[in-house]
């Protein structure tokens, strides 16, 4: 699949032109187009084996394409060795040198170029004031927490002044408060030196939480790429649909235009749902509904489309609590009789739920009508 970002060729920084990478018969990476846009944070995101560390490793010159080319701010790269790319990478280890203070490690790679030593002091000094660490320069990284070294590493990786910095998991070993921490310290320091981020994670939060540009990957491929918001929202595939957040999958059948939108029919209702142009009346689609979507009531309401239901469980989860929800069904052809959706709600509108049965309901611009 040759999906284009955003970013065209005229404002991007990095363009992957064709690319493939094979090892033996097994391919990693299916002929690759993308353009990544100049001062952004672009994700790659997919499950392992889907083949975004492999693209990560290419653009760094770590693996060489077997056939396609790489563009580095208008220059053919694809055959330049690592150390001659304008480009820096942080690993999942972080890869600090012991025996050297935090500061002694920021300066290393300004130290291989001759960078004058009151320039290299300065630069240093600024890198530490960024992550706040300015009383730390003298510690070696065994003096260091977690979330400091990994503060460390990324200032190293930034002190050569790279084009783009490359990111592979660099949170993966940290806690879940820290990480979380992490997330929103390393957004804001991409936006304050306005530099290329290429970030890689199989993780769904890091990717909505940091990214401008998020490109999710299956088995080699772009499955679909575009803000978090859209991504969440508006998912193309079951695939996007399944790995960002949690999603309803319903069967339904498309009954034809309505307003901005479609009607589909599910359950015995006629809902409204968002949809491809390309759509054909009658066909049996998927929608997916986000459990957050969907509107519990006690009562049916008024102003749009609702089936009934009955709660078949709950679970608790502190300020939402899970309701899985049996339709009633009602369809003519009985595929909806009896199927089961996740609802996603809080102590408010639990509270105002009088029993287990109910009626489930959403806005037309909260389902999509999935193209696969």
């Amino acid at each position: 699949m040759n999906v284009k970002s955003p970013a065209t060729a005229a404002d991007s920084v990095v363009s992957f032109v064709n690319v493939r990478k094979a090892y033996g018969r097994s391919v990693a990476v299916h002929d690759l187009n993308l353009d990544i846009g100049r001062g952004q944070f672009v994700t790659l995101l997919g499950p392992s084996g889907c083949g975004k560390s492999t693209t990560l490793r290419m653009l760094g010159g770590f693996e060489e394409p077997t056939s396609g080319r790489i563009i580095l701010d208008g220059r053919d790269v694809t055959d330049v060795p690592p150390n001659r790319r304008n480009v820096n990478i942080v690993f999942q280890d972080y890869a600090l040198f012991p025996h050297l203070s935090a500061a002694r490690n920021i300066a290393f790679g300004l130290e291989m170029r001759a960078v004058p030593r009151d320039a290299i002091a300065r630069r240093v000094r600024d890198l530490l004031a960024l992550v706040h660490l300015e009383e730390f320069g003298d510690r070696q990284p065994g003096e260091l927490s977690g979330g400091q070294r990994q503060r460390i590493a990324l200032m190293r990786a930034l002190a050569p002044d790279p084009q783009v910095l490359l990111l592979d998991e660099p949170l993966s070993a940290l806690d879940a408060k820290l990480r979380h921490q992490m997330q929103i310290e390393l957004k804001s320091i991409q936006s304050q030196t306005g530099k290329t981020f290429l970030f890689v994670t199989h993780d769904q939060e890091e990717a909505l939480t940091m990214s401008d540009q998020v490109v999710v990957m299956n088995s080699g491929r772009i499955e679909q790429m575009g803000d978090p918001e859209t991504l969440y929202r508006r998912p193309r595939s079951r695939f996007v649909a399944s790995f960002i957040g949690e999603a309803n999958f319903l069967d339904a059948r498309v009954l034809g235009r309505e307003g901005d939108g479609w009607a589909v029919e599910w359950a015995g209702q006629r809902f409204g749902a968002q949809g491809d142009e390309g759509l054909a009346a009658g066909g049996q689609r998927t929608v997916v509904v986000r459990p957050e979507s969907i509107v519990v009531q006690s009562e049916r309401p008024a102003q749009r489309a609702a089936a009934q239901g009955r709660i078949v469980r709950r679970i608790f989860r502190g300020n939402l609590t899970a309701l899985t929800i049996r339709a009633a069904g009602g369809a003519a052809d009985g595929a909806a009789d009896g199927a089961e959706v996740t609802a996603s709600v809080g102590p408010a509108a639990l509270d105002a739920l009088s029993g287990d049965d109910v009626w489930l309901s959403w806005n037309p611009e909260n389902a999509t009508i999935l193209n696969d």
